[in-house]
């Protein structure tokens, strides 16, 4: 895992010119640095023991500033220009980036916005005494899949009410299963419940009337009661899986 460089010291003919040295061995701006000036620095006479000026510079937010690395160091090797704003506050991290092609950042349905928020993740934590979440976001996407998501639920909710056939998702994270279960947790006429394992764990949106399967066969009494029914045993578990 990388180490990342949270306070420095240097030594220049002058204060403003040590500072500058300081912020740029750190990558941060001075708004986000604490800069101590340890000496002033003299002229001397003549330039005879003349003693230059010495400061130190240490990063406000360190999870933010490591981040902030992080990621330019990603987007560097991609050949991407990306601003990227990080924050912490008593809850998260959160790290918006803007820019061109921000549409390869965010992936198919947020699959590389994911697996970048994940990295992040792992580089912020591992420097980190406390546990931090983070958030990555651009474009406000999180804000628009999570809108989408509420209304794909609403809608096929009413579906399933309807028809009274049960409504199996695709695939999704943790974070949006959580999205569609908590949207539905209300719903008097359906329920919902997953199935599968990750990556590939889905959400299963079924009448109130049917009852939650509870099954724990294994694959001889699947063959001896089931062989007319299923088309073959990991087909049958992946309907009678409980969340």
């Amino acid at each position: 895992m990388l180490s990342y460089l949270t306070k420095t010291e240097k030594t220049a003919k002058s204060v403003d010119e040590a500072k500058q040295l300081a912020l740029a061995e750190l990558g941060i701006n001075e708004d986000d640095a604490v800069i101590t000036v340890l000496e002033e620095g003299t002229k001397g006479f003549l330039g005879i023991l003349s003693k230059g000026a010495r400061v130190s510079a240490e990063v406000k937010d360190v999870n933010a500033a490591v981040a902030k690395t992080f990621l330019s160091q990603v987007f560097a090797s991609m050949g991407l220009d990306v601003n990227i704003t990080a924050k912490s506050d008593s809850e998260s991290l959160n790290v918006n980036m803007e820019g061109d092609h921000m549409g390869v950042i965010i992936g198919k349905r947020g699959d590389t916005l994911d697996a970048l928020q994940y990295l992040t993740s792992l580089v912020v934590n591992h420097e980190s005494e406390d546990r931090v979440r983070v958030i990555l976001d651009t474009e406000n996407y999180r804000e628009k899949r999570h809108s989408a998501l509420i209304a794909l639920a609403n809608r096929l909710a009413e579906k399933v009410a309807r028809t009274g056939r049960k409504y199996t998702l695709e695939p999704m994270n943790p974070y949006e299963r959580r999205i569609i279960h908590s949207c539905l947790q209300a719903n008097d006429e359906v329920t919902t419940f997953s199935v599968g394992e990750d990556p590939y764990r889905k959400i299963v949106i079924a009448p109130k009337t049917v009852s939650k399967p509870h099954y724990s066969y294994n694959a001889s009494e699947y063959r001896q009661h089931n062989h007319n029914k299923h088309k073959n045993f990991d087909e049958f578990l992946s309907e009678n899986t409980e969340d």
